[in-house]
């Protein structure tokens, strides 16, 4: 599988990485995501990423990871603990962290990520959003001279607060995640510009935008819920006509289509069996697209260029009848 330099760091990564969302006891079989995670390992994936907003990923990745003695990369995330947790309060901070070493089992982790500091109301993690400085990058700071993190991160899923604060920090790495994939590109205006010119390690999660590129979805097609436009409709139609035309399937075209992009270093792929493992990498080892397939890729991306107001981030579509669109009755 390729390997990358991720960014300015000293870290070299599999271009297909491990995501830690799914990997949980959470809904999910305890044994099958243990397989998973050492298949991956077995098949030379080198970075696993997680947080505790993952439900209980970080204590389940702890023991499935105990005694592995293969040099591996490991980035975690702050918030979410203690509840309220407050990211303008160094003690929380400190004791979010501190959690993490406790239920990963380990001493250090490679890249700590601010997590969401997109979301003012939410997580409220800067003192001045044009200035972007805020106790969370001392504590950052101290981690970091106290040997505890290699390298800082930053995370989170809109695009122009995140390349503001790109471009007025120094992170090591961004991860952007729900805004690269094969027909939600927003990333690749700014964001991830921005990330290149700074020298940072870029890492893409979701590259099937979280169930959107699973599988066809012809049934939503079909019979369409009332918050699907006309345009995204014909979109993903054109879209289910090219993989018929070259014979490949809506996941791997979606996978394919992220490892394709030159600057993004890895890409994070929520695993939940080992036979899911084997899939993805042989459909990181196939590689980026040919340019005619990007460029028929390119056609079909501005039938639509933008999310209609009325769309859901993330995965609705898999479930396309319970969400009627924001604003909208229920």
């Amino acid at each position: 599988m390729k390997i990358n330099k991720l960014g300015s760091t000293d870290l070299n990564v599999t271009h297909l990485a491990c995501g830690g969302l799914f990997i949980s006891s959470v809904g999910a079989d305890f044994e099958e995501g243990k397989k998973a995670v050492h298949r991956a390992l077995e098949l030379g994936i080198n970075y696993v990423d997680t947080a505790p907003g993952y439900a209980n990923s970080e204590e389940v990745l702890g023991q499935f990871l105990e005694g592995v003695t293969q040099p591996y990369v490991l980035s975690t995330k702050f918030g979410g603990r203690p509840v309220p947790f407050n990211p303008k309060d160094k003690d929380q901070l400190y004791f979010s962290f501190d959690r993490s070493l406790k239920l990963l089992k380990r001493d250090t982790v490679d890249i700590l990520f601010i997590h969401e500091p997109d979301r003012p109301g939410q997580y409220d993690w800067y003192d001045s959003w044009d200035t972007f400085h805020g106790p969370v990058n001392d504590v950052l700071d101290d981690l970091k001279k106290r040997g505890l993190i290699r390298y800082t991160g930053i995370g989170g899923t809109t695009v122009h607060e995140m390349t503001r604060i790109v471009e007025k920090s120094n992170y090591d790495v961004l991860l952007t995640a729900f805004n690269y994939s094969l027909l939600f590109r927003e990333a690749e205006t700014t964001l991830i510009p921005a990330a290149t010119k700074k020298g940072m390690g870029i890492v893409a999660g979701s590259p099937l935008q979280q169930g959107w590129f699973a599988r066809r979805y012809d049934e939503v097609l079909n019979d369409p819920p009332a918050w699907l436009s006309p345009m995204r409709r014909a979109q993903v139609m054109e879209l289910y006509a090219l993989v018929e035309r070259i014979g490949m399937s809506v996941p791997e075209l979606a996978m394919r289509f992220v490892f394709s992009h030159p600057d993004i270093h890895t890409v994070l792929s929520g695993v939940r069996s080992a036979a899911e493992v084997d899939t993805n990498v042989k459909t990181a080892e196939a590689g980026a697209l040919p340019p005619d397939i990007l460029d028929q890729l390119d056609e079909i991306y501005r039938m639509l260029p933008y999310r209609p107001c009325e769309e859901p981030l993330a995965a609705r579509i898999v479930n396309a009848k319970a969400y009627r669109g924001p604003g909208m009755l229920r």
